[in-house]
């Protein structure tokens, strides 16, 4: 598996982010020539679903409900994490992210050909998509870490243990 940096920050700018368990960066956790194919088939082989080929929205969301994981397929794209007062990064093809339930997240400028596969643990497949602000009430630390890494076929990552 690919190196795994944390990333925690704290609620800001009506972004909840999660109480506990820190977004994961995982810079090439795939192939760069992986496609949108390749990506599917390999979080579905790792029993995530739900997944869909997009990009990241240009405003700052979360997903209440679930936990997300995104394989940057195609082009370059800067992300901003956690919300307005969150950390920007530099995505590629084989880049990957699993986001915690309520880590916000937002596409602040990325290439043309920028897409993304996004993927859901087992019974979360169907998540809500809030704004910045949006009120919800789902405890979002109540929510089951995945039981397997969407990327990998080893149990989830330790930081979310």
């Amino acid at each position: 598996m690919a190196d795994v940096r944390p990333l925690h920050v704290p609620p800001n700018g009506g972004v909840p982010n999660h109480p506990r368990w820190p977004a994961l960066i995982l810079p090439g956790v795939a192939p760069a020539d992986i496609g949108a194919d390749g990506a599917r088939a390999l979080v579905r082989r790792n029993g995530w679903g739900g997944d869909w080929l997009y990009t990241v929205f240009d405003y700052h969301h979360f997903h209440p409900d679930a936990h997300e994981a995104l394989l940057c397929v195609a082009g370059r794209a800067t992300l901003r994490l956690g919300g307005p007062e969150g950390e920007t990064l530099e995505i590629g093809p084989g880049d990957g992210l699993i986001l915690p339930a309520g880590f916000g997240h937002k596409r602040e400028r990325g290439s043309a050909d920028f897409a993304v596969v996004g993927a859901y643990p087992p019974g979360q497949e169907s998540p809500r998509i809030l704004r910045a602000g949006d009120e919800f009430e789902e405890d979002l630390a109540a929510l089951p870490a995945p039981e397997r890494d969407p990327f990998d076929t080893r149990p989830f990552p330790a930081e979310w243990a």
